[in-house]
Formats: C-alpha cells, structure tokens, sequence
C-alpha cells in the first residue's frame, strides 16, 4: 500500500537504498585503503571461512551480509516512524491515509457542494475519495425533528444536515458513528443526535456557530470544509399556486395539498453569509447543486443573497444534480424542466450541466413510490436547450431504495471539472 502512486514515498525509498549502497561502497574503499586496512582483510577472511566456494560462490556471503544490513537499515526506519507517529496521535495503520489524504487528495478538483439533507451527505461520502478539497454550503432552516428543537430553545440554527455532512466527511470512523448516534432516551435528550448536541453547544459558548467552525473540522477530523449557508436563523416561506403561504420546512409537504409551490424565500431576507464560504465559491473549480429536496434542501441555500451572487459571478461550471424521484407534495407532478426551472429562476442563472440517471428504476420500486405519490423524474421529456445540458450516469443504488450510488455520483462529477493544466 505504501507505494500507491502520487504518495511521494517511493522516491526517497530508492534515494535511500543507493545511498546505502554508495556509502557502502565508500566505506569498503575508505576500510581498504587507509588505516583499516588490516581490519578489513582480517573481515573478509573470517567470512570467507564461512563460506564453501564449490557450493556458493565467496561474493554470495558479502551480498547476504548487505541485505541483512539494508533489511536492519529499513527496520529501524519504520520502527522509527512508528515511535513518533504515536508520539504525535497518529495510529501507525492510519497514517497511510493520513499521507493520502495529505498529498494524493489534496491535489483533487475543489469543489464546492450546496444542498442539505441525505442527499448532500451522501454526495459527500463518495466525493472525499476523490477530493479533500471539499467545501459543503448547507441548508439550515429545517425546523423539525431535533434541529427544530434545539433551533427553538438556543435561536440557533438548525444543525442536523450539518451534523450529517461532518459524519460523512470525517476521517474517523468511530467520531463519525457517534455523531449520528441518537439518544432514545432521557428527559430533553430522547430524539437528539450527539452531533447536533456538540453542535448546539459550541454554539451556546461561541455565541453562534460561525466562530466556531474551524475548531469543529480541526476536532472531527474533516476532510474538506462544512459551513451553514448562513448562521441567522431563518423560516422557509413557501408560496403555493393558490395564493397561500406555507411557513416551516417541516409542514411543507403536507400543506401543499393540490396546489404547487411556485416560489420559496427566507425570512428575514437579507441573510449574511460567513466569509470562508464566499472565498471557497470563488475558488472553486465546480459547483454541486444537489442531490436533494428541490425547495427544501438546496433552493434555500441559494436564497442567501450573498451566497446567489457568489454562484452567479463564479467561472467554475454549475452542475445541478436531478433527483431520482418527485416528492409527494413538494414537487408533485414537476418535470425535469420544472425543477431545473425552479433552479434558474432562483439563482438567476442556468446550470451548465444537469446531471441525470441512465439507470432503470426497477418495477418493484416504481410501484412502492407510487403508492406514496412518487414517481420517477423523466429526464427524456425536455426541450432543445435543457437536452443538450444533460449529462448522463448510471447514478442509482442498488437496493430497495431509490438513492444515488455515492461513488458512481462522485465520479461522475469529478469527470465535469474542468481538466487543470499540466505543466
């Protein structure tokens, strides 16, 4: 594994071995020729009586001692390495994904990925293999479940997607696990997650999350960046095609009823957004829109001002991920068109790409979405202008579960970057 190309470690290894051979060398003539001389001649005949020339020939013996020299040469390296690799906390079996991570990773696309829910996390988890230079713009105005709570007891902002996307970009396996662990019970505990727990109280001592940050990807170990699109808390307002409006991201669905949801905003409006998310949007190389719920998940990130101008003013292509299904009542009978629609007329400017699923949903799992008021996001029903933006993958999972593979995802987008110039 140690010599998984872009590692930088074979290099040395040979420079170390001919070293080792040259300093050989230099040390038999210095042994030879100077005051040593006697020493060396007394060496080679006690190891030359140990050696039958007519069964292997004399240089075999001095060959055998050089390999046994370089072997203990390389022992001690590592040996070495491994006392101070545990001396700095890092475990010897991770420090070649430590080094990956480092060199290979650091070298990838930077990429920037707005959205929220499952859908960004599980985008996440499949792109940290290709990238560490990952930056996530998530949504925060969900206003049910445990970030509904802890966002109407502290006035902070909802931080379950956030919690979600630092489990799927952590290097560690057992932060990660426990940053989704749910508490099924005790008073004020039962139905909150360690993670967003963590969250809330750095918000509580930072005086909110946006000081806070940085230490949260130095302590969870992330790879790449996590920010909330802002760090005010806002309300989802919904405008339906009937004249209503619906308030909160949690009732959204189940309000809509027969009507449509023909435009979404914040309140209040004019929502800040943190620096470092402004900076990595004009670094960025390519901008991920999705997967995720259209109007709850990644418009709402798109409803921060500076964030939308940010997007509008980048050079870095934006690709805009197509869900595999509608969803009952949030986007009901909506076409490919309606949602890249919903897109353009938000952000105020058209994905370059629209990237869509070649793969088949499966009968079985057509009739079980359709039971719920699902059904599968034809990307063939379009005009002239959106076909000729649409990219094509074989994007589901297999499984029970209408859900974009994370790794074929990844790949995928990674192949739109644009290709950097080598020298």
């Amino acid at each position: 594994m140690w010599l998984v190309p872009g590692l930088g470690v074979k290099r040395w290894l040979v420079l170390f071995v001919l070293c080792t051979l040259v300093g050989a060398v230099g040390f038999l003539h210095f042994t030879w020729t100077g005051p040593l001389h006697f020493v060396a001649t007394r060496w080679i005949l006690w190891l030359n009586a140990l050696t039958t020339p007519e069964v292997m020939p004399l240089y075999v013996g001095g060959m055998g001692v050089m390999a046994l020299a370089l072997g203990g040469a390389l022992l001690s390296i590592v040996m070495l390495n491994r006392s101070m690799l545990r001396s700095t906390g890092t475990a010897p079996d991770q420090a070649l994904d430590v080094i990956y991570s480092k060199r290979t990773l650091a070298r990838g696309p930077r990429i920037v990925a707005v959205g929220g829910g499952t859908g960004l996390s599980n985008l996440l988890s499949g792109l940290k293999a290709h990238t560490s230079n990952i930056t996530a713009v998530v949504t925060v105005s969900d206003d049910g479940g445990s970030s509904g709570r802890l966002r109407e007891s502290l006035d902070m902002i909802a931080p379950g997607d956030l919690t979600d996307c630092y489990a799927a970009l952590s290097d560690s396996p057992v932060l990660s696990r426990l940053l989704l662990h749910r508490f099924d019970r005790g008073e004020g505990l039962a139905g909150h997650t360690f993670g967003n727990l963590l969250l809330a109280t750095l918000s509580e001592e930072q005086g909110g999350l946006g000081d806070a940050m940085r230490d949260v990807h130095e302590v969870l170990r992330v790879r790449g960046q996590v920010f909330p699109a802002t760090t005010t808390p806002s309300t989802l307002v919904a405008r339906l095609s009937d004249g209503r409006e619906v308030r909160g991201e949690s009732g959204l669905a189940a309000q809509v009823g027969e009507a449509r949801v023909e435009a979404v905003r914040l309140d209040p409006p004019d929502l800040p957004a943190l620096p470092a998310v402004l900076e990595a949007i004009q670094g960025a190389e390519l901008i991920v829109l999705g997967p995720g719920s259209l109007f709850t998940s990644i418009i709402p990130a798109l409803l921060v001002p500076d964030v939308a101008r940010a997007i509008r003013e980048s050079g870095a292509p934006v690709v805009y991920v197509a869900s595999l299904m509608t969803e009952p009542g949030e986007t009901t009978g909506l076409s490919l068109a309606d949602h890249v629609g919903a897109v353009t007329g938000h952000l105020r400017r058209t994905p370059d790409w629209v990237l869509v699923n070649s793969t088949p949903v499966p009968p079985a799992i057509r009739a079980r979405y359709a039971g719920e008021g699902a059904e599968v996001l034809d990307p063939g029903a379009v005009g002239g202008d959106l076909r000729g933006r649409l990219r094509h993958a074989p994007l589901l999972h297999p499984g029970e579960q209408a859900r974009h593979d994370p790794d074929v995802l990844a790949e995928a987008l990674v192949a739109l970057a644009p290709r950097r110039a080598t020298l």
